[in-house]
């Protein structure tokens, strides 16, 4: 039988790819294979977990501080040795993740086909996102399918001279995950329960969803975010949620600056069911990241981005997002504009998502099928 190895090895990953790994388990005469490198440990063990996804191979590599350097040496060598061993007929790697283009490279070493999920996403800038920019460019080329989650991803492959006939718009898989995490948790709301507490202490206040950790904005930058949400926290109307990442670099500069406040609920990373429900309950969504440009206008949840450059325009361009870089007078600014300008929030909260209507995966599933002679 034909096998196709899935590779991954973050929490993002994980959500956009447990989807495609379902659909695809459920084609006749396909032998589907995965290996996570653990490039994110903790965070990629709460997603394999909602989804009940027991990985076939685990390389464990995630190292406290490791280098990209470092991080990107093992990966390649160890997902060559897994290659090597499953000799797979088809590799599907997934956004831009150090996993992901050390993926696609192993693969394109034995001259072995590459799928990239997520494909096409561009900022412009090799330094923002980074290192994540450069890792999609150098997939693109190695890919023999890509999956573009919208038309503007698939007019960024064709600019670059990708054939037109291994160029497939299927939508974001993330929106596929979201909405099946959604419905699990409505039928089982023990799965996020965890947040019923802060629901009960913040109720009646318009609550501010807030996550951050690009390696773009450590230093000056991450300060300056501490310092705005301080700002809005002083709002009695408004409170504050917000899921630390445990890398230093963010949690440090939070201590340091943001300190304890009564109505910023400072917490450790949410699974996600948890992190579903939190989206749910928000007015605003404050981020950084980039799956959370898409997740949030799923659930008609404004979006605004602290980044300078976003290689997921579609949301700016149908409104559901603002791009407002990480200036602290900025940041102040357009949250008590979205809290007070009925208009404004409205628009943006009905904005049309562009970025899929849930069936991705299915779709992805259908044209790997036909790739390896199914």
């Amino acid at each position: 039988m034909p096998k196709v190895l899935v590779i991954f090895g973050t929490r993002p990953e994980a959500i956009k790819l447990f989807p495609v790994i379902r659909a695809l388990a459920a084609i006749p005469g396909l032998t589907v294979r995965t290996c996570v490198t653990a490039q994110h440990r903790g965070l990629l063990d709460q997603v394999l977990a909602i989804a009940d996804l027991v990985p076939d191979i685990d390389l464990d590599l995630m190292e406290p501080g490791q280098t990209l350097d470092r991080l990107t040496a093992r990966l390649l060598v160890g997902l060559g040795d897994v290659m090597d061993a499953e000799r797979p007929d088809l590799v599907i790697v997934q956004g831009d993740t150090a996993t992901a283009m050390t993926g696609a490279l192993a693969a394109y070493y034995r001259k072995v086909p590459v799928a990239h999920v997520e494909a096409g996403l561009r900022s412009g800038d090799i330094y923002h996102p980074w290192p994540e920019e450069v890792n999609r460019r150098i997939v693109a080329p190695i890919a023999k399918l890509h999956f573009a989650p919208t038309d503007t991803a698939a007019d960024a492959l064709r600019r670059e001279t990708i054939a037109e006939d291994t160029i497939y718009v299927t939508g974001n898989t993330v929106i596929d995950a979201l909405h099946w995490t959604a419905d699990r948790v409505a039928a089982d709301p023990s799965l996020a329960a965890g947040l019923d507490p802060i629901a009960a202490r913040f109720a009646g206040r318009r609550i501010i969803l807030v996550t951050t950790h690009r390696r773009e904005n450590f230093g000056d930058g991450m300060a300056a975010i501490a310092r705005a949400i301080g700002r809005i926290a002083e709002r009695d109307d408004v409170a504050v949620l917000f899921p630390v990442h445990p890398n230093p670099n963010v949690v440090s500069v939070m201590d340091d600056i943001l300190g304890a406040r009564a109505n910023v609920a400072r917490i450790e990373p949410l699974d996600y069911p948890h992190f579903v429900r939190a989206l749910g309950m928000a007015d605003i969504v404050l981020t950084d990241s980039g799956g959370v440009q898409e997740e949030a206008p799923a659930l008609g949840k404004p979006v605004l981005v602290m980044r300078e450059t976003t290689e997921r325009p579609e949301g700016v361009a149908a409104g559901t997002a603002r791009l407002i870089g990480t200036d602290e007078d900025r940041i102040v600014s357009e949250i008590f504009t979205l809290l007070d300008d009925t208009s404004r929030y409205s628009a943006m909260a009905r904005a049309h998502n562009p970025f899929g209507d849930g069936h991705a995966a299915a779709k992805i599933a259908k044209v790997v099928a036909h790739a390896v002679g199914l």
